[in-house]
């Protein structure tokens, strides 16, 4: 059975804005209110885990630890089924530069790869999200989430982050990055993962 959460504000292990606008979302009809590692001061750990989980137990525990607070932590990112199932973990590293994170520089990478080995269409990809509640004596929770789709070419939309303008769900016609937030919220690989917390410690 998994451990309930008691309380109305919950760190989240993200020094990523628009992942804790989402998070700080999907949490308020719960009641529960967020503050970012950022916020609290806590540094950046080095996720040098391959897979979603490993990553997300490491922020989660090192902002548990840290503040002596239940924390959660997200990893996620996109896995393109010609390339392998990358950039998958290394998503968000696709994207570093000397001066940020530029986005638009990991989507063209990766239609760019897709191109060199002229692969076919419809490109089939999914966002994967992994969401880890650590407490600070060391146990968690983990709720996994996906949501299945294609990549489009060129890039759509101003809404969302990362690479949501070039992912188009299933069923729809429109990138995540065309979506009004509310919407995405209720079908995103994040959400998917957050109805499975939701269930497992609120319910």
């Amino acid at each position: 059975m998994t451990r309930r959460f008691s309380g109305d504000r919950l760190l989240v292990a993200t020094h990523n804005r628009g992942k804790l606008e989402e998070m700080a979302a999907l949490l308020a009809p719960h009641g529960v209110s967020v503050v970012g590692a950022a916020e609290m001061g806590l540094p950046e750990p080095a996720e040098t885990e391959e897979t979603f989980v490993g990553n997300a137990r490491i922020k989660a525990h090192a902002a548990a630890k840290a503040t002596g607070l239940p924390a959660l932590a997200d990893d996620s990112g996109i896995e393109v089924d010609c390339l392998g199932g990358a950039p998958g973990v290394h998503t968000a590293d696709w994207a570093e530069t000397p001066a940020g994170r530029d986005f638009a520089m990991a989507m063209t990478r990766t239609w760019a790869d897709c191109e060199a080995i002229a692969a076919p269409l419809p490109r089939t990809a999914r966002f994967r999200s992994t969401l880890v509640l650590a407490w600070p004596d060391g146990t968690d929770a983990v709720f996994e989430g996906k949501v299945e789709g294609r990549l489009v070419w060129p890039m759509r939309g101003t809404q969302g982050h990362g690479y949501d303008p070039m992912f188009q769900p299933e069923g729809f016609d429109i990138t995540f990055a065309e979506m009004d937030p509310a919407q995405k919220n209720r079908i995103s690989h994040r959400a998917d993962a957050f109805r499975k917390f939701i269930e497992g410690c609120f319910a």
